[in-house]
Order: C-alpha cells, then structure tokens, then sequence
C-alpha cells in the first residue's frame, strides 16, 4: 500500500482500514499535517476539532483490529461545513452574527455519522449564513478555488469543497438549499449531492429556508458519494455494481437551463452527452413550462423564509453583515404573507406538473452551472456583477430544489464546468448509479 494515503478516495481510504494497511490514527496525523502545512488551510477551515477527531480515529482504530468496524467509511476523516452544530466547538455559520455561538450537542446527522465511524476532522467555511452561490465571504473568509486563486469557489459550501479539493479532508458535508452542495463541488472539479428534502435530519443545523434546507456530500467520486450519503442518512449502501447508461432515457431539460450558456459549460456538458450516447442512453431533448414559472417564485419563497428565520437578528446588527448577503435576505420584507402563501400553492402545483412531464425517464440532464467561476476582486468591487453572477450561479441548481429533487453534479473534464443529473424523490441510489455509469464515460 503506498503511503500517499490522501490521494486515495475515501471509499479506497476505508477498504484499506479493514485489510490493515492503513491505521486510522495515522490516517488522520497525515490530514491534521496537510492542514498544518497547507498555506490555504486557514481559508478552508473555520476551526479544527481535533481532540474530538483524535479520540474518534483512536476508537476506529480498535474496532478495525478487532474486526468490528461500523462502516466501509469506519476511520475516515471529513470536515463539516460551520452549519452543523458540534457539541463545545463553535458552530458560527460564517456571520458575526452568531460569533462566539458554541452548541451543546451536536446535530441530528453528525450524530448519525458518528455512528458510522466518520472522524470529524473541523469545521469550514461557508458563505455567510449559507446564502449566497458564490462563496464569498469578506467577514470570516473566502476559500480558494482550486482552478484559479482568484477565482470565487462556489457557495454556499465553499469551504467544505475546498477541502476535499486541495487534500485536506477525504470527503465534506455540506448544505444545499439553491445549490450549496453542487455549485462549489462543479466549479472545483468534484462530485456533489443533493438529497431529498427530508432524507436527511436538519435538526441542530443552522437554518436559512427549512422548507428548502438539505445536507449532502462532496467527495471525489461517485461511489464516496454513495458511502457518505449511507453515512449520514443512515442507510443502507447504494449498490453500484453493474451500474449502466445503455437503454436509459435523460430527458435534456432546455427550458432555462441553456440560457446565456458560457461556451465552455456547453462544451462539458456535450462531452458528457456524447458519453451518455455512446454509452447506449436516449437523449430526449425537451422544454417543461413549469421550470420556467417556478423560478419565477424563488424570489419570494427564499426571499420570505430566510428573512422570517434572520430578520430578527439582522435588524438588531446591521452591520455586522457583509453587505450583500444583508440586502438579499432583507428583500424577503417586499413580499406580504399572502404571496408567500400563494407562492407554494402554486409551486406544489408545477412540482406536479414536472414530475408529469418527466415522468418517462429516468434523470434529467443539466449543465451544473452556466456560468464559470468569476473573479473575487470584481464581485467585492462591482455590485451589478455580484448580483448578476450570484443569480446565475445558482439558477441551474435550484431547479431541483424548487422541484423537490435529488440532484447529483459531476466533473466533465473541462475545468469547472459539471453536468448534472436530476432524479425522483428518494431514488437517491438510482440516480447514484447512473452518475456512477457517466463517470465511467467521462473518464474513458
């Protein structure tokens, strides 16, 4: 076994735990080193947990020589984004706001994760409040993309892909409520998943629009995106044996999606069709209305939640908050209670729609992202910009958010620019296996 263990996917990390060649503790000195080491780490971590992680690697290890290991995950280090709260280490969701806020027990999932022997390694960064697609952060701090330095690295979760991406973690948890978990992993080249709403606890997480909050992984493949998902729900290990794209049908969504395309998100995103293709699916290209009238409503619905759940604490502290991200989750106030009523009742009527008209195939397929990562400098300078980019970061994704739907985001080997699969509710592990199938294209 070679000892460049953190180059190892975590699904590799944990096979290798239980044949005995890596040692848990081991394992997690390699990470804790590579973070001291790491010249970017202070932008990617919020704060270490690392007496928690060295008493977790230490258990992992004595049920690994025992051969009582709790999961194919038992032993492995990943970071938690500062949403989630951990018990005696501050949980501050990247705002001053919450400054100094320490929980005294830790959230439902991490508990769950727990379970499953994940080593909590600490806590990253995040776009303030986990509002933003962006991952710009000017109060606590920006984490670096790791396709240009300069570039901002996709929100909200930013932090929690950085780490994985520069090596400083096996695997991340994040949130997505518009986009938080995918955007950050497509724009740093990694494998992101959003779940259903509901199939994970939220409780001790710091909330931004409940009936939109989600947690989910991002890892370095499809199948550490399947353990961790079996992680932190709880269940049972998707099987993706056999996993296979031939007599599949993806419908191509173009209504929205394709809009104002940057060139190289299209070139991913054919590569990635021409992959499906090849690999026997039928391609269906069509439009579905209510895409278009649901993203018509976010304004409104994201707009009054997160205002109801922070207005309190905003208006006592102003300015305690990055500009931006204040003034977008005041606009809530613009929108009385009556059109947030009518707002769901119409969206749960196009949820039914879109589930009608996709209905007959199996995934949805969408470039992640229009847009390509901007420039930090400009987005901090420029607020047209910043506000255009924002917008456009997340539109993409929020399409499954707004339709209630797990959503899977993959590299395409052009850099930044993912593809991204849509499934039906709760039918995480089908969909988890036809990414896993497309990530086999991709890399042939």
């Amino acid at each position: 076994m070679s000892k460049d263990w953190l180059n190892l996917a975590a699904c590799e990390q944990g096979r290798a735990i239980g044949r005995g060649e890596i040692d848990p503790s081991e394992l997690l000195d390699r990470y804790l080193a590579a973070i001291e080491g790491s010249v970017v780490a202070s932008a990617v971590y919020a704060r270490l947990t690392k007496e928690r992680a060295v008493a977790e690697a230490e258990a992992a290890a004595r049920r690994a020589r025992i051969g009582r290991r709790l999961s194919l995950l038992d032993g492995v280090p990943v970071s938690w984004k500062d949403l989630f709260d951990t018990a005696g280490a501050e949980t501050e969701a990247g705002s001053r706001l919450l400054l100094g806020r320490v929980p005294e027990s830790d959230a439902a999932v991490l508990r769950i994760a727990a379970s499953s022997g994940l080593v909590c390694l600490g806590k990253t960064h995040l776009t303030e409040l986990a509002y933003s697609a962006l991952g710009l952060n000017p109060i606590t701090a920006t984490p670096p993309c790791i396709n240009g330095s300069g570039l901002a690295p996709g929100g909200s979760s930013s932090g929690a892909a950085a780490s994985v991406a520069f090596g400083l973690a096996s695997a991340a948890v994040g949130s997505d409520t518009g986009g938080s978990v995918r955007i950050p992993a497509a724009w740093n080249d990694l494998v992101g998943l959003k779940t259903t709403h509901g199939l994970i606890p939220l409780g001790g997480v710091v909330p931004l629009c409940p009936r939109f909050d989600t947690a989910g992984p991002i890892a370095k493949c499809v199948e550490d995106a399947a353990a961790m998902l079996s992680a932190l729900a709880g269940t049972r290990l998707p099987d993706l044996k056999g996993s296979r794209l031939d007599g599949a049908r993806i419908l191509v969504l173009e209504t929205v999606a394709f809009d104002g395309l940057d060139d190289r998100c299209a070139e991913g995103f054919e590569l990635a069709a021409e992959r499906m293709r090849s690999a026997g699916a039928v391609l269906v290209p069509a439009r579905i209305p209510a895409v278009a009238a649901a993203e018509e409503l976010s304004a409104c619905l994201y707009g009054v939640e997160a205002y109801s759940v922070w207005s309190e604490a905003i208006e006592a502290s102003p300015d305690l908050m990055f500009v931006e991200i204040r003034d977008r989750i005041r606009s809530g106030k613009a929108h009385s209670g009556k059109d947030f009523a009518q707002a769901w009742q119409k969206l749960e009527m196009l949820r039914a729609e879109f589930r009608s008209a996709a209905a007959g195939c199996d995934a949805v397929a969408i470039p992640a992202s229009p847009i390509l990562p901007p420039e930090q400098g400009r987005l901090l300078s420029d607020r047209a910009y910043y506000g255009r980019c924002n917008r456009l970061a997340g539109r993409n994704t929020r399409i499954a958010n707004m339709m209630e739907l797990p959503a899977l985001t993959l590299p395409t080997g052009v850099p930044s620019a993912g593809v991204m699969l849509l499934g039906k509710p709760f039918e995480e592990a089908k969909l988890l296996r036809l990414g896993k199938a497309l990530e086999a294209g991709l890399a042939g």
